[in-house]
Protein backbone atom coordinates (compact mmCIF):
# COMPACT_ATOMS: atom_id res chain seq x y z
CA UNK A 1 0.00 0.00 0.00
CA UNK A 2 1.14 3.25 -0.76
CA UNK A 3 -0.12 6.46 1.37
CA UNK A 4 0.19 10.03 1.17
CA UNK A 5 2.56 11.32 3.83
CA UNK A 6 1.25 14.43 4.84
CA UNK A 7 4.47 15.15 6.64
CA UNK A 8 6.38 14.56 3.57
CA UNK A 9 3.60 15.69 1.38
CA UNK A 10 4.12 12.81 -0.89
CA UNK A 11 3.06 9.07 -1.59
CA UNK A 12 5.06 6.77 0.55
CA UNK A 13 5.20 2.65 0.42
CA UNK A 14 3.11 1.70 3.66
CA UNK A 15 5.84 -0.72 5.64
CA UNK A 16 4.85 -1.10 9.27
CA UNK A 17 7.09 -0.81 12.47
CA UNK A 18 6.40 -4.45 13.71
CA UNK A 19 5.82 -7.21 11.03
CA UNK A 20 2.29 -8.06 10.18
CA UNK A 21 0.63 -5.34 13.26
CA UNK A 22 -0.39 -1.87 12.09
CA UNK A 23 -1.16 1.01 15.14
CA UNK A 24 -3.60 3.59 13.70
CA UNK A 25 -4.61 6.78 16.26
CA UNK A 26 -7.82 8.71 14.62
CA UNK A 27 -8.37 11.68 16.40
CA UNK A 28 -12.16 11.39 17.38
CA UNK A 29 -14.87 14.00 18.35
CA UNK A 30 -15.33 16.25 21.21
CA UNK A 31 -18.54 15.13 22.72
CA UNK A 32 -20.51 18.48 23.53
CA UNK A 33 -22.94 17.75 20.53
CA UNK A 34 -24.15 15.39 17.75
CA UNK A 35 -21.01 15.20 14.79
CA UNK A 36 -21.71 16.81 12.10
CA UNK A 37 -21.14 15.84 8.21
CA UNK A 38 -17.04 17.27 8.33
CA UNK A 39 -16.63 14.80 11.05
CA UNK A 40 -18.40 12.03 9.20
CA UNK A 41 -15.75 12.25 6.86
CA UNK A 42 -12.95 11.46 8.80
CA UNK A 43 -14.59 8.73 10.89
CA UNK A 44 -15.98 7.18 7.68
CA UNK A 45 -12.56 7.37 5.91
CA UNK A 46 -10.15 5.93 8.25
CA UNK A 47 -12.61 3.05 8.93
CA UNK A 48 -12.19 1.90 5.61
CA UNK A 49 -8.55 2.16 5.85
CA UNK A 50 -8.96 0.17 8.46
CA UNK A 51 -10.75 -2.76 6.81
CA UNK A 52 -8.67 -2.47 4.20
CA UNK A 53 -5.45 -3.08 6.31
CA UNK A 54 -7.32 -6.14 7.64
CA UNK A 55 -8.01 -7.65 4.28
CA UNK A 56 -4.24 -7.64 3.56
CA UNK A 57 -3.85 -9.81 6.66
CA UNK A 58 -2.68 -7.25 9.28
CA UNK A 59 -3.51 -7.19 12.78
CA UNK A 60 -5.20 -3.92 13.33
CA UNK A 61 -4.47 -1.91 16.91
CA UNK A 62 -7.29 0.69 15.60
CA UNK A 63 -7.75 4.20 18.50
CA UNK A 64 -10.21 6.90 18.80
CA UNK A 65 -10.21 8.83 21.36
CA UNK A 66 -13.17 11.15 23.02
CA UNK A 67 -12.44 14.50 24.41
CA UNK A 68 -14.70 14.65 27.44
CA UNK A 69 -13.05 18.01 28.95
CA UNK A 70 -12.98 20.85 27.17
CA UNK A 71 -13.98 24.59 26.96
CA UNK A 72 -17.04 24.07 25.08
CA UNK A 73 -17.97 21.21 27.04
CA UNK A 74 -17.80 23.16 30.60
CA UNK A 75 -19.90 26.41 28.69
CA UNK A 76 -22.34 23.98 27.46
CA UNK A 77 -22.58 22.08 30.79
CA UNK A 78 -23.11 25.03 32.31
CA UNK A 79 -25.47 26.10 29.96
CA UNK A 80 -28.27 23.25 30.83
CA UNK A 81 -26.96 23.02 34.53
CA UNK A 82 -25.53 19.13 34.18
CA UNK A 83 -21.82 17.97 34.98
CA UNK A 84 -19.41 17.55 32.15
CA UNK A 85 -19.19 14.31 32.75
CA UNK A 86 -23.15 13.70 32.08
CA UNK A 87 -22.90 15.92 29.24
CA UNK A 88 -20.02 13.69 28.38
CA UNK A 89 -21.34 10.03 28.67
CA UNK A 90 -24.88 11.39 26.76
CA UNK A 91 -22.88 12.44 23.37
CA UNK A 92 -20.75 9.43 23.48
CA UNK A 93 -23.60 7.25 23.60
CA UNK A 94 -25.16 9.53 20.57
CA UNK A 95 -21.96 9.28 18.61
CA UNK A 96 -22.32 5.52 18.83
CA UNK A 97 -25.56 5.52 17.29
CA UNK A 98 -24.90 7.69 14.69
CA UNK A 99 -21.64 6.00 13.61
CA UNK A 100 -23.39 2.86 13.44
CA UNK A 101 -26.49 4.21 10.97
CA UNK A 102 -22.96 5.44 8.86
CA UNK A 103 -21.60 1.86 8.83
CA UNK A 104 -18.74 3.06 11.07
CA UNK A 105 -17.07 0.03 13.30
CA UNK A 106 -16.58 0.99 16.93
CA UNK A 107 -12.25 0.95 17.42
CA UNK A 108 -10.33 -0.85 19.34
CA UNK A 109 -10.20 1.47 22.07
CA UNK A 110 -11.97 4.44 22.69
CA UNK A 111 -10.12 6.21 24.86
CA UNK A 112 -11.72 9.21 27.05
CA UNK A 113 -9.58 11.94 28.33
CA UNK A 114 -10.97 12.50 31.46
CA UNK A 115 -9.70 8.39 32.37
CA UNK A 116 -6.32 8.91 31.56
CA UNK A 117 -5.33 12.13 33.74
CA UNK A 118 -2.28 9.97 35.17
CA UNK A 119 -0.87 9.28 31.70
CA UNK A 120 -1.58 13.01 30.95
CA UNK A 121 0.25 14.42 33.91
CA UNK A 122 3.55 12.10 33.88
CA UNK A 123 3.67 13.10 30.35
CA UNK A 124 3.52 16.86 31.31
CA UNK A 125 5.83 16.73 34.17
CA UNK A 126 8.37 14.75 31.67
CA UNK A 127 8.15 17.93 29.46
CA UNK A 128 8.90 20.12 32.49
CA UNK A 129 11.67 17.98 33.81
CA UNK A 130 13.74 18.25 30.48
CA UNK A 131 13.53 22.05 29.64
CA UNK A 132 10.12 21.40 27.29
CA UNK A 133 8.15 22.80 29.19
CA UNK A 134 7.55 25.55 32.25
CA UNK A 135 5.29 26.30 35.05
CA UNK A 136 3.66 29.60 35.90
CA UNK A 137 2.91 31.40 39.28
CA UNK A 138 -1.06 31.28 38.38
CA UNK A 139 -0.38 27.06 37.62
CA UNK A 140 -0.59 26.99 34.10
CA UNK A 141 2.26 24.86 32.34
CA UNK A 142 3.28 25.74 28.59
CA UNK A 143 5.01 24.07 25.97
CA UNK A 144 8.18 25.96 25.45
CA UNK A 145 8.05 25.99 21.12
CA UNK A 146 11.68 27.51 21.02
CA UNK A 147 13.31 23.92 22.73
CA UNK A 148 11.77 22.12 19.69
CA UNK A 149 13.64 22.85 16.75
CA UNK A 150 11.75 20.75 14.44
CA UNK A 151 8.21 22.56 15.14
CA UNK A 152 6.70 23.23 11.82
CA UNK A 153 7.78 19.77 10.00
CA UNK A 154 4.43 19.00 9.75
CA UNK A 155 2.19 21.76 8.17
CA UNK A 156 5.19 24.02 7.34
CA UNK A 157 4.27 26.57 9.75
CA UNK A 158 7.20 28.52 11.42
CA UNK A 159 7.26 30.01 14.99
CA UNK A 160 7.04 33.00 13.75
CA UNK A 161 3.65 32.20 12.04
CA UNK A 162 2.03 30.95 15.46
CA UNK A 163 3.69 34.16 17.31
CA UNK A 164 1.08 36.13 14.50
CA UNK A 165 -1.42 34.31 15.69
CA UNK A 166 -1.70 31.85 12.74
CA UNK A 167 -4.11 29.75 14.48
CA UNK A 168 -5.45 29.86 18.31
CA UNK A 169 -4.48 33.51 18.93
CA UNK A 170 -4.92 33.75 22.68
CA UNK A 171 -4.81 36.84 24.37
CA UNK A 172 -1.92 37.91 25.60
CA UNK A 173 -0.83 36.30 29.08
CA UNK A 174 1.60 38.03 30.84
CA UNK A 175 3.55 34.94 32.34
CA UNK A 176 3.98 33.07 28.98
CA UNK A 177 7.67 33.45 27.76
CA UNK A 178 6.20 33.24 23.96
CA UNK A 179 3.27 34.31 22.01
CA UNK A 180 4.12 31.25 20.70
CA UNK A 181 3.85 28.73 23.41
CA UNK A 182 0.75 26.53 24.15
CA UNK A 183 -1.44 25.67 27.41
CA UNK A 184 -0.20 22.21 28.60
CA UNK A 185 -1.86 22.40 31.59
CA UNK A 186 -4.18 24.88 32.32
CA UNK A 187 -5.10 26.22 35.99
CA UNK A 188 -8.73 25.57 37.15
CA UNK A 189 -11.11 28.68 37.64
CA UNK A 190 -14.09 28.95 39.19
CA UNK A 191 -16.79 26.53 38.51
CA UNK A 192 -14.64 24.46 36.35
CA UNK A 193 -14.12 20.60 36.70
CA UNK A 194 -9.83 20.30 37.83
CA UNK A 195 -8.10 17.45 38.72
CA UNK A 196 -4.68 17.00 41.39
CA UNK A 197 -1.11 17.96 39.84
CA UNK A 198 1.89 18.87 40.68
CA UNK A 199 1.00 22.82 39.53
CA UNK A 200 -2.15 22.97 41.53
CA UNK A 201 -6.13 22.09 40.21
CA UNK A 202 -6.67 22.23 37.12
CA UNK A 203 -7.14 20.37 33.56
CA UNK A 204 -5.22 19.14 30.30
CA UNK A 205 -4.86 21.07 27.01
CA UNK A 206 -6.14 19.33 24.15
CA UNK A 207 -3.13 18.97 22.09
CA UNK A 208 -1.14 16.87 24.94
CA UNK A 209 -4.82 14.72 25.90
CA UNK A 210 -3.80 13.07 22.27
CA UNK A 211 0.12 12.40 23.12
CA UNK A 212 -0.84 10.65 25.98
CA UNK A 213 -3.36 8.25 24.84
CA UNK A 214 -2.44 7.73 21.74
CA UNK A 215 1.51 6.71 23.33
CA UNK A 216 -0.22 4.68 25.45
CA UNK A 217 -1.75 2.20 23.56
CA UNK A 218 0.28 2.71 20.52
CA UNK A 219 3.77 3.17 22.03
CA UNK A 220 5.95 6.12 21.18
CA UNK A 221 6.29 5.80 17.81
CA UNK A 222 3.42 4.31 16.27
CA UNK A 223 2.27 4.01 11.99
CA UNK A 224 -0.40 6.48 11.14
CA UNK A 225 -2.08 9.46 12.68
CA UNK A 226 -4.78 10.34 10.97
CA UNK A 227 -7.68 13.21 10.74
CA UNK A 228 -9.53 16.04 8.79
CA UNK A 229 -6.88 18.89 7.25
CA UNK A 230 -7.85 21.29 9.80
CA UNK A 231 -6.08 19.46 12.51
CA UNK A 232 -3.15 19.50 10.96
CA UNK A 233 -2.40 22.48 12.50
CA UNK A 234 -1.85 23.36 15.08
CA UNK A 235 -3.21 20.12 16.82
CA UNK A 236 -0.97 17.78 15.43
CA UNK A 237 1.86 20.05 14.93
CA UNK A 238 1.69 20.52 18.86
CA UNK A 239 1.26 16.61 18.86
CA UNK A 240 4.74 15.87 17.15
CA UNK A 241 6.18 18.87 19.66
CA UNK A 242 5.09 17.78 22.96
CA UNK A 243 5.12 14.14 21.92
CA UNK A 244 8.88 14.11 20.45
CA UNK A 245 9.75 16.23 22.87
CA UNK A 246 9.73 14.04 25.78
CA UNK A 247 10.60 10.58 23.62
CA UNK A 248 13.43 12.26 21.69
CA UNK A 249 11.80 9.71 19.19
CA UNK A 250 9.79 9.79 15.75
CA UNK A 251 6.37 10.21 17.00
CA UNK A 252 4.30 8.83 13.65
CA UNK A 253 5.37 7.20 11.20
CA UNK A 254 2.59 8.29 8.39
CA UNK A 255 0.29 11.20 8.61
CA UNK A 256 -2.63 11.23 7.14
CA UNK A 257 -5.59 14.38 6.43
CA UNK A 258 -8.25 14.17 4.55
CA UNK A 259 -10.01 16.78 2.70
CA UNK A 260 -12.63 19.83 4.00
CA UNK A 261 -16.45 19.52 2.87
CA UNK A 262 -18.47 22.28 1.04
CA UNK A 263 -22.36 22.33 1.14
CA UNK A 264 -24.13 23.44 -1.92
CA UNK A 265 -20.32 24.92 -2.76
CA UNK A 266 -20.17 26.92 0.06
CA UNK A 267 -17.51 26.13 3.56
CA UNK A 268 -19.93 24.83 5.92
CA UNK A 269 -20.28 27.05 8.21
CA UNK A 270 -23.08 28.01 10.88
CA UNK A 271 -23.90 31.42 10.03
CA UNK A 272 -24.22 30.33 6.72
CA UNK A 273 -27.29 28.12 8.02
CA UNK A 274 -25.45 25.30 6.32
CA UNK A 275 -24.56 23.34 9.28
CA UNK A 276 -25.14 19.88 9.66
CA UNK A 277 -25.47 17.31 12.34
CA UNK A 278 -25.53 13.94 10.93
CA UNK A 279 -28.38 13.23 13.11
CA UNK A 280 -30.18 16.16 11.20
CA UNK A 281 -29.46 14.62 7.73
CA UNK A 282 -30.64 11.14 8.66
CA UNK A 283 -34.38 12.66 8.92
CA UNK A 284 -33.83 13.05 5.29
CA UNK A 285 -31.33 10.69 3.78
CA UNK A 286 -30.49 7.16 4.14
CA UNK A 287 -27.03 7.60 6.03
CA UNK A 288 -25.64 4.69 4.03
CA UNK A 289 -26.28 7.16 0.82
CA UNK A 290 -23.92 9.45 2.87
CA UNK A 291 -21.34 6.86 3.21
CA UNK A 292 -21.57 6.16 -0.51
CA UNK A 293 -21.60 9.66 -1.48
CA UNK A 294 -17.98 10.23 0.50
CA UNK A 295 -16.49 7.44 -0.68
CA UNK A 296 -17.55 7.96 -4.38
CA UNK A 297 -14.38 10.67 -4.33
CA UNK A 298 -10.68 10.52 -2.93
CA UNK A 299 -10.37 11.55 0.48
CA UNK A 300 -7.66 14.14 0.36
CA UNK A 301 -9.93 16.04 -2.36
CA UNK A 302 -12.44 18.42 -1.37
CA UNK A 303 -16.24 17.28 -1.74
CA UNK A 304 -19.52 18.91 -2.24
CA UNK A 305 -22.43 17.53 -0.56
CA UNK A 306 -25.70 18.46 -1.81
CA UNK A 307 -28.90 16.88 -2.58
CA UNK A 308 -28.28 15.89 -5.88
CA UNK A 309 -25.01 14.23 -4.92
CA UNK A 310 -26.63 11.88 -2.09
CA UNK A 311 -29.47 11.50 -4.76
CA UNK A 312 -27.06 10.07 -7.08
CA UNK A 313 -25.16 8.29 -4.40
CA UNK A 314 -28.26 6.59 -3.34
CA UNK A 315 -28.86 5.75 -6.69
CA UNK A 316 -25.38 4.04 -6.91
CA UNK A 317 -26.20 1.77 -3.28
CA UNK A 318 -29.49 0.92 -5.02
CA UNK A 319 -27.95 -0.70 -7.90
CA UNK A 320 -25.75 -2.45 -5.56
CA UNK A 321 -28.56 -3.68 -3.74
CA UNK A 322 -30.23 -5.07 -6.50
CA UNK A 323 -26.85 -7.16 -7.92
CA UNK A 324 -26.71 -8.15 -4.23
CA UNK A 325 -30.31 -9.43 -4.00
CA UNK A 326 -30.51 -11.28 -6.91
CA UNK A 327 -27.31 -12.96 -6.76
CA UNK A 328 -29.13 -14.56 -3.64
CA UNK A 329 -31.99 -14.75 -5.35
CA UNK A 330 -30.10 -17.03 -7.86
CA UNK A 331 -28.64 -18.86 -5.44
CA UNK A 332 -31.91 -20.29 -4.04
CA UNK A 333 -32.11 -22.09 -7.34
CA UNK A 334 -28.87 -22.47 -8.69
CA UNK A 335 -27.75 -26.08 -10.05
CA UNK A 336 -25.35 -28.28 -8.44
CA UNK A 337 -23.37 -29.28 -11.62
CA UNK A 338 -19.81 -28.67 -12.81
CA UNK A 339 -18.67 -25.40 -14.09
CA UNK A 340 -18.93 -24.60 -18.16
CA UNK A 341 -16.14 -23.06 -19.63
CA UNK A 342 -17.81 -19.88 -19.58
CA UNK A 343 -18.69 -19.89 -16.19
CA UNK A 344 -14.97 -21.00 -15.51
CA UNK A 345 -13.56 -17.73 -17.24
CA UNK A 346 -16.29 -15.55 -15.27
CA UNK A 347 -14.83 -16.69 -12.08
CA UNK A 348 -10.88 -16.05 -13.47
CA UNK A 349 -12.53 -12.56 -14.55
CA UNK A 350 -13.39 -12.22 -10.26
CA UNK A 351 -10.13 -12.24 -9.55
CA UNK A 352 -9.29 -9.73 -11.55
CA UNK A 353 -11.58 -7.19 -10.26
CA UNK A 354 -10.88 -8.31 -6.29
CA UNK A 355 -7.37 -7.36 -8.07
CA UNK A 356 -8.26 -4.22 -9.21
CA UNK A 357 -10.21 -2.87 -6.20
CA UNK A 358 -6.95 -3.61 -4.46
CA UNK A 359 -4.90 -2.03 -6.84
CA UNK A 360 -6.77 1.18 -6.14
CA UNK A 361 -7.07 0.97 -2.59
CA UNK A 362 -3.77 0.53 -2.32
CA UNK A 363 -2.84 3.79 -4.34
CA UNK A 364 -3.80 5.87 -1.14
CA UNK A 365 -7.13 4.54 -0.59
CA UNK A 366 -8.85 5.75 -4.12
CA UNK A 367 -12.32 4.36 -3.31
CA UNK A 368 -13.39 5.94 -6.48
CA UNK A 369 -11.87 3.44 -8.61
CA UNK A 370 -12.32 0.33 -5.89
CA UNK A 371 -16.49 1.36 -6.20
CA UNK A 372 -15.58 0.96 -10.11
CA UNK A 373 -14.13 -1.82 -9.93
CA UNK A 374 -17.23 -3.17 -7.57
CA UNK A 375 -19.32 -1.84 -10.68
CA UNK A 376 -17.51 -4.21 -13.64
CA UNK A 377 -18.08 -7.04 -11.37
CA UNK A 378 -21.92 -6.19 -11.29
CA UNK A 379 -22.17 -5.60 -14.52
CA UNK A 380 -20.43 -8.75 -15.51
CA UNK A 381 -22.58 -11.33 -13.19
CA UNK A 382 -25.76 -9.39 -14.39
CA UNK A 383 -24.95 -10.60 -18.27
CA UNK A 384 -23.47 -13.47 -16.82
CA UNK A 385 -25.29 -15.44 -13.71
CA UNK A 386 -28.96 -16.93 -14.35
CA UNK A 387 -31.25 -19.64 -13.62
CA UNK A 388 -29.31 -22.10 -15.54
CA UNK A 389 -25.84 -20.78 -13.61
CA UNK A 390 -23.79 -23.66 -11.54
CA UNK A 391 -24.29 -23.08 -8.01
CA UNK A 392 -20.46 -22.60 -7.48
CA UNK A 393 -20.76 -19.71 -10.48
CA UNK A 394 -22.77 -17.73 -8.29
CA UNK A 395 -21.38 -18.55 -4.90
CA UNK A 396 -18.14 -17.04 -5.98
CA UNK A 397 -19.47 -14.27 -7.32
CA UNK A 398 -21.45 -13.70 -4.42
CA UNK A 399 -18.10 -13.40 -2.63
CA UNK A 400 -16.28 -11.50 -4.29
CA UNK A 401 -19.10 -9.10 -4.07
CA UNK A 402 -19.59 -9.28 -0.08
CA UNK A 403 -15.87 -9.24 0.10
CA UNK A 404 -15.51 -5.68 -1.57
CA UNK A 405 -18.43 -4.05 -0.40
CA UNK A 406 -17.13 -5.01 2.83
CA UNK A 407 -14.06 -3.69 2.85
CA UNK A 408 -16.05 0.03 1.88
CA UNK A 409 -18.74 -1.12 4.89
CA UNK A 410 -21.06 -0.92 1.83
CA UNK A 411 -24.39 -2.79 1.46
CA UNK A 412 -24.59 -4.12 5.02
CA UNK A 413 -28.42 -4.29 5.69
CA UNK A 414 -29.74 -7.41 5.27
CA UNK A 415 -33.52 -8.32 4.00
CA UNK A 416 -35.74 -9.38 7.03
CA UNK A 417 -38.51 -11.37 5.58
CA UNK A 418 -41.36 -10.03 4.16
CA UNK A 419 -44.54 -9.11 6.56
CA UNK A 420 -47.26 -11.26 6.29
CA UNK A 421 -49.31 -8.74 4.44
CA UNK A 422 -46.77 -7.66 2.08
CA UNK A 423 -46.22 -11.88 1.25
CA UNK A 424 -49.62 -12.42 1.07
CA UNK A 425 -50.05 -9.51 -1.84
CA UNK A 426 -46.96 -10.90 -3.50
CA UNK A 427 -48.48 -14.23 -3.88
CA UNK A 428 -51.96 -12.71 -5.04
CA UNK A 429 -50.18 -10.83 -7.49
CA UNK A 430 -48.08 -14.11 -8.79
CA UNK A 431 -51.69 -15.69 -9.58
CA UNK A 432 -53.19 -12.46 -11.25
CA UNK A 433 -50.42 -12.52 -13.75
CA UNK A 434 -50.70 -16.66 -13.96
CA UNK A 435 -54.52 -15.67 -14.85
CA UNK A 436 -53.55 -12.51 -17.13
CA UNK A 437 -55.68 -10.11 -14.65
CA UNK A 438 -53.07 -7.31 -15.09
CA UNK A 439 -54.85 -5.08 -13.92
CA UNK A 440 -55.48 -6.68 -10.16
CA UNK A 441 -51.73 -7.40 -10.82
CA UNK A 442 -50.90 -3.55 -11.56
CA UNK A 443 -52.87 -2.60 -8.70
CA UNK A 444 -51.19 -5.39 -6.63
CA UNK A 445 -47.39 -3.82 -7.68
CA UNK A 446 -48.37 -0.03 -6.53
CA UNK A 447 -49.94 -1.20 -3.00
CA UNK A 448 -47.09 -2.98 -2.52
CA UNK A 449 -44.78 0.46 -3.48
CA UNK A 450 -47.02 2.36 -1.54
CA UNK A 451 -46.32 0.04 1.52
CA UNK A 452 -42.29 0.64 0.91
CA UNK A 453 -41.40 -2.02 -0.69
CA UNK A 454 -39.73 -3.02 -4.73
CA UNK A 455 -40.93 -5.18 -7.00
CA UNK A 456 -39.40 -6.74 -9.43
CA UNK A 457 -40.08 -9.03 -12.29
CA UNK A 458 -37.76 -10.80 -14.28
CA UNK A 459 -37.18 -14.23 -15.88
CA UNK A 460 -36.99 -16.18 -12.63
CA UNK A 461 -39.94 -14.87 -11.01
CA UNK A 462 -40.95 -12.04 -8.75
CA UNK A 463 -38.71 -10.45 -6.50
CA UNK A 464 -39.30 -8.01 -3.44
CA UNK A 465 -37.34 -6.19 -1.21
CA UNK A 466 -37.42 -2.68 1.03
CA UNK A 467 -36.62 0.31 -0.44
CA UNK A 468 -34.00 2.06 0.96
Amino acid sequence: MWIYNSEHRKKEEFKPLHEGKVGIYACGPTVYDYFHIGNARPFITFDVLRRQLEREGYEVTFVQNFTDIDDKMIRRANEEGITVRELGERFIAEYYKDAKDLGIRPATVHPKATEHMAEIIALVQRLVDNGHAYATPSGDVYYRVSAFPGYGKLSGQSIEDREMGASERLNVETDKESPADFALWKAQKPGEPAWESPWGLGRPGWHVECSAMSMKYLGETFDIHCGGKDLLFPHHENEIAQSEGATGKPYVRYWMHNGFINVDNQKMSKSLGNFFRVRDIAKEYDLEAVRMFMLSAHYRSPINFSRDQIAAAHASLTRLYTARDQMKFLLTSAREQPLTAAEEQFIQRLSGYEARFDAAMDDDMNTADAIGAIFELVRDSNATLSAQSARAAVEAALTSFKALTDVLGLVQKEEDALPAEIQAMVEERAQARKNKDWKRSDELRDAIKAAGYILEDSREGQKVRKAL
